[in-house]
């Protein structure tokens, strides 16, 4: 499996606080199955602002550690950048001041906040597009207003977006709101990747597999390997997932 949207790296947002807590999450993803995961720092939300120089920086030395520890795992680097007016800069994204997954200009991790959803998403959906970028939005599930009217991620789909759920959500560990939404959107085949959005070793680890059972019981192991491998693999290889 592979993980697109993790807060793994140490000391650079509100993920693991130390490189003995990454580690240990990594250990714990690999235990998973898990063979691949996108580091994606928060970023441009004016709490954390790393640059894409620091975080390549971080994803090297993290790889270098894994090695060190003997885990089958590759870490990826990326970010989950808060929307803002420099998305729609063709020079910022070009010059990976933002770093798009895998940092191949390609897809970029959007996230807004958890309360509504900006009045501009459909718009700044359309001009990445334009320009290229594939947005993939994150966690809808667990947004008030997407809970209160669910019907409008497939807006965001006929735009062109791709939808990530969270694994925490399908099981239930974010409560019953979330969990009633993110199992509407899969029924409706509104869900293209599961994704961990792992940000501790404890409360929330990187794990996909609890979700992805409960994935395919619901819809079929078929549709559930596409949101943990198939998806997931195209995204971090720059390829074209038909929404």
């Amino acid at each position: 499996m592979i993980d697109i949207h993790t807060h793994i790296l140490p000391m650079i947002d509100d993920g693991p606080t130390s490189v003995l807590e990454s580690l240990e999450m990594c250990r714990i993803a690999v235990n998973d199955g898990i063979t691949k995961m996108v580091a994606t720092p928060h970023i441009q939300n004016g709490l954390y602002n790393s640059d894409a120089g620091k975080i390549l920086e971080n994803v090297q030395f993290l790889n270098q550690r894994i090695k060190q520890e003997g885990l089958n795992l590759e870490i990826l680097p990326g970010a989950e950048v808060y929307l803002n007016d420099q998305l729609l800069d063709m020079k910022i994204l070009n010059e990976s001041s933002i770093l798009t997954l895998n940092n191949g200009k390609k897809y970029i991790l959007l996230e807004f906040s958890f309360q509504w959803v900006p009045p501009e998403t459909a718009q700044v959906i359309f001009r990445l597009k334009s320009m290229g970028f594939t947005p993939i939005l994150p966690h809808l599930e667990r947004n008030s207003g997407i809970q209160s009217n669910p019907q409008d991620v497939k807006r965001f789909i006929e735009l062109g977006a791709i939808i990530q759920v969270t694994a925490q959500s399908i099981i239930g560990e974010f409560g019953s709101r979330p969990k009633k939404c993110v199992m509407w959107m899969i029924k409706n085949n509104l869900v293209h990747v599961i994704a961990s959005d792992a940000h501790s070793s404890t409360d929330r680890p990187p794990i996909l597999s609890g979700a992805f059972e409960v994935v395919a019981d619901l819809v079929g192991v078929k549709i559930a390997e596409r949101m943990v491998t198939d998806h997931p693999k195209m995204i971090v290889e720059g390829v074209r997932i038909d929404a």
